[in-house]
């Protein structure tokens, strides 16, 4: 036993399972996790994508009618690949269109124009667990010029990569169970400002439906820089910290504790970061602490406005002349988002994280609720409590601490009790606490609060 656990022992009244450095994972592997992981078909990614290009453009504004151009033949397509998948597994998946009549909006939006969601759902198995994961990607695209529905726009990155692996993750987890319900999603209207993923997560919160995670993949096939640097082994997850809207008194709070590292949403990139290691070791996740590359929004965000946690998954290496160009040949230079620019390896590991990151959030317990620092009295110790998980599979749990100036975590320890005592002061490091199952399943950690008992 090493001296921090020996100090933790005896300064603790839980039972004290385990304490060390988490720069190397140590968590079990669940060998279905591995096996969804494995089954990712780069070749199948590469047909979706190419299917989708084909069908010309998919501005929001474009064509609904025809069976071969236009937004509408791509969502069908995309409807009846999510029909295709639910067959092969035992018509598990739930799927619809979602979506409303967006009147012009003196900006992107010309005409009163449909804006349809394809929405597939696999519930989860636990009638108790309401939590929802959701993984998205839109199958809008456009051109050079935003309101021009007519001109070809491919949206191959931007983003039928997404989508190819929206559907990649469906395919390899429908056979599977999980305690959670995760949803499958291409969104409509995200070039013309969100409306598609502004209308669902309004939607959600008007239901107070538990959007536990938000994951969406929006340009994540190009892995060559505009230098000509290759980079196939990483992509950025970027997560926002201080909350977008927040309370004279929630603010406060954050000023007071330091705690502009550690929202919800933050702790979902470094639990993916996590992930990442474990499953797909060969691939990196670079961590991005702010909601989105500078001044640019994405899917997530709409989720984010309505308090829920989102990150968003981008290829490392951003070339923008394949982002919203018309096709052409400029100086001997293509421009346009053409198949031929994506890595279509590349977007099948960043589909290996997420389906890793889903599956193991969606067979995990729920984050502990309740979670806080003890105030009562001036100490050099912190005690950290909790409100019990009610999952019957459920093992114990894990809290993290690091160093204010780090940016993931360094050190853990494991009780099977809902308070711990750690021998370390609360000034000097932030805290987190995580619940764990019998199969080894670990909820992405929630950061405590201060209260008196």
């Amino acid at each position: 036993m090493t001296r921090l656990m020996l100090l933790i022992a005896a300064a603790s009244t839980t039972t004290l399972i385990a304490a060390d450095d988490t720069s190397q994972p140590s968590w079990p592997t669940d060998p279905q996790i591995q096996s969804m992981v494995q089954s990712v078909d780069h070749a199948r990614i590469e047909a979706d994508v190419r299917t989708l290009v084909d069908f010309g453009t998919r501005h929001t504004m474009s064509d609904t009618k025809s069976d071969t151009r236009g937004i509408g033949a791509a969502r069908r397509w995309i409807k009846k690949q999510f029909e295709d998948i639910s067959a092969a597994n035992s018509n598990r998946l739930n799927i619809e269109f979602v979506g409303y009549l967006q009147q012009p909006d003196g900006r992107r939006i010309t005409k009163p124009t449909e804006i349809i969601n394809v929405v597939a759902t696999l519930p989860g198995i636990n009638p108790s667990d309401n939590r929802i994961y959701i993984i998205s990607g839109h199958y809008d695209s456009i051109c050079s010029d935003p309101k021009n529905a007519d001109c070809d726009a491919p949206g191959a990155g931007d983003d039928a990569s997404g989508v190819a692996a929206v559907l990649e993750a469906a395919r390899a987890m429908s056979a599977y169970e999980f305690e959670a319900t995760i949803v499958f999603m291409a969104v409509a209207g995200e070039e013309q400002g969100l409306y598609g993923s502004k209308f669902m997560a309004k939607k959600a919160r008007d239901a107070n439906r538990n959007i536990a995670a938000m994951f969406t993949n929006d340009i994540i096939g190009n892995s060559l820089s505009d230098r000509g640097h290759r980079e196939r082994n990483r992509v950025r997850v970027f997560s926002h910290g201080v909350p977008i809207r927040e309370t004279d008194e929630q603010a406060d709070m954050r000023f007071r504790t330091g705690s502009e590292n550690d929202s919800q949403s933050r702790q979902l990139a470094r639990y993916i970061d996590t992930i990442c290691d474990i499953y797909v070791p060969r691939f990196d996740v670079t961590l991005v602490y702010r909601i989105d590359r500078f001044l640019r929004g994405g899917d997530h965000k709409a989720y984010v406005l309505q308090g829920y946690p989102g990150v968003r998954f981008t290829e490392y290496h951003e070339d923008y002349r394949h982002q919203h160009q018309n096709v052409r040949v400029e100086n001997g230079v293509q421009y346009g988002d053409l198949p031929e620019f994506v890595d279509f390896p590349y977007v099948a590991d960043i589909a290996r994280v997420n389906i890793a990151s889903l599956a193991s959030l969606a067979r995990a317990p729920a984050r502990p609720t309740n979670a806080r620092v003890i105030t009562a009295k001036l100490t050099t110790d912190t005690t950290l409590r909790w409100n019990a998980n009610t999952e019957s599979d459920l093992s114990g749990y894990e809290i993290y601490w690091r160093e204010t100036t780090s940016p993931v975590w360094q050190h853990r320890a494991s009780t099977t009790a809902t308070e711990i005592t750690l021998p370390i002061s609360k000034d000097n490091y932030i805290f987190a606490v995580s619940a764990t199952d019998k199969a080894g399943h670990r909820s992405d950690p929630v950061y405590p609060l201060p209260a008196k008992k």
